[in-house]
């Protein structure tokens, strides 16, 4: 594979003890740096996704007033698509050791696909400041339970603390991820299976929750809700993160094992800790994470702390790592700790908004059915285009030439036009909890939401027609 005249490659690096800064940028990973097993790509998502903020996930759909069983059936049913999908962009990251905005140009055109990455950079960097939210909270509410207090200078030094270690491995890059991953993600599975056996012996959990009186219309908008999004739309959120780490798997892995590594890797702890969270919130502990923790586990909460702040760290260190990536896709020109650094500033306004918040869970869903508008359509399109119209089979070297000698164009108005017709289908069958995201579609099919299932149908089948009309002209 040729490198482009724009975008070099740095020295290549492996599996280091001492775990070397990652040279890596945006270009196709060299195969003798690809040295990530499924089994360390598995340990990444499943991190990323043991955390606190997975407890809202389920404690959601009880605040909906659904019960426990209709909870459970969601997150479990809808996951397995939403985790499924996910897989599949995980493989095609393998396959071409390309990161995820990067792999866009190709339905979007090599400028085109600066939309979806702008797209991105804001959202790793939203994400940033939800998670530590999480964390923050966690730890004052901990803190108060002993007795320490400190206002607004406590609310700051934790904050600044927690964003010190996020940026300080998202800046060493993928090969510290990965190394910090691995060794740390097992202790925390351990800790969690206490915390979850703890807590389902101290708590008087009610399996027979039947949730609030909802006529048959209420019930179908609050699963709808709820399926867009935690059930299927947690899987879809993760999607333009896949290729950025799976494109370091080695070359020898099989695509069978990159999926499943990745898809189990993301759906068991979601599963498993929104199912606690709702089994939880069923006991009346309500939605906030911190309520949930301590009102459960009291100060005996302070032992596993330091884990528990594990699952946003593990998170955020790929949100300010994919936000690099993202930015250095749709061509900044800075290095990546300066984007890192503009990503912890705008991250901190997030967190200040949902500080503020009265219902995080409310809160929470806000941001989840916004996100999911231009995601569905998108991560169709892409899919369309890598395995429909191009049968698996991409000039990669062309993803980086250029856009007047690139094979794919400056702007690929297939892609463009099904883009924002996927993003309008979306927004129109969206029922979120603020009059802006509830459309014409959801408000008139009785508030129920598809967003997620209208964008991406109509984006994917417009650009298969479009792109097949424009490959046979």
């Amino acid at each position: 594979m040729s490198t482009s005249p724009l975008e070099t490659r740095p020295p290549t690096q492996g599996s280091d003890p001492a775990v070397p800064f990652d040279a890596h940028g945006i270009e196709p990973i060299p195969d003798d740096s690809r040295d990530c097993s499924p089994w360390e790509l598995s340990w990444i998502w499943a991190g990323a996704n043991i955390a606190p903020i997975n407890w809202v996930l389920g404690a959601l759909g009880i605040t909906l007033g659904l019960s426990l069983v209709e909870t459970l059936a969601v997150v479990v049913v809808g996951n397995l698509l939403g985790c499924s999908v996910f897989g599949l962009f995980n493989v095609v990251g393998h396959r071409t050791a390309v990161n995820q905005m990067v792999l866009g140009r190709a339905p979007f055109g090599r400028l085109g696909g600066i939309v979806p990455g702008v797209a991105q950079f804001l959202l790793t960097m939203g994400w940033v400041g939800v998670n530590t939210w999480v964390v923050l909270d966690l730890v004052l509410a901990v803190l108060a339970e002993l007795g320490v207090t400190g206002g607004a200078w406590l609310d700051f030094l934790v904050a600044a603390g927690i964003m010190a270690v996020q940026l300080g491995l998202a800046l060493y890059g993928f090969y510290a991820i990965r190394s910090f991953e691995k060794w740390t993600v097992p202790a925390t599975v351990v800790v969690m299976a206490a915390m979850t056996v703890l807590a389902i012996a101290t708590t008087d959990i009610n399996w027979s929750f039947a949730g609030a009186e909802l006529q048959p219309g209420e019930k179908i908008t609050a699963v709808t809700q709820l399926l867009t999004a935690i059930g299927i739309g947690w899987g879809l959120t993760w999607i333009p993160y896949a290729s950025d780490y799976s494109r370091f798997v080695r070359v020898d892995a099989s695509a069978r094992a990159v999926f499943w590594s990745s898809s189990l890797g993301m759906y068991i702890p979601t599963v498993w800790l929104a199912a606690l969270g709702a089994c939880l919130a069923s006991a009346g502990g309500g939605s906030d994470p911190s309520a949930l923790v301590v009102g459960t586990f009291g100060v005996m909460a302070v032992p596993v702390l330091l884990l528990l702040v594990h699952g946003p760290i593990a998170t955020n260190i790929l949100n300010l790592y994919s936000c690099s990536l993202a930015a250095l896709s749709i061509g900044v020109r800075a290095t990546r700790w300066k984007v890192t650094l503009i990503a912890g500033l705008v991250a901190s306004a997030v967190l200040a908004v949902f500080v503020n918040a009265d219902s995080f869970a409310h809160a929470f869903d806000n941001w989840m059915v916004s996100i999911l508008v231009w995601i569905s359509p998108w991560a169709a399109i892409m899919l369309v285009d890598y395995f429909a119209i191009r049968r698996g089979r991409l000039d990669t070297d062309s993803l980086y030439l250029p856009a007047e000698a690139s094979t794919y164009g400056m702007f690929n108005s297939a892609g463009l036009m099904s883009l924002a017709a996927g993003v309008v289908a979306g927004w129109a069958w969206q029922y979120g909890l603020v009059p802006a995201m509830q459309g014409p579609l959801a408000t008139a099919l009785g508030n129920t939401d598809f967003s997620w299932l209208s964008g991406s149908l109509v984006a994917g089948i417009l650009y298969f027609v479009l792109a097949r009309r424009a490959v046979r002209a």
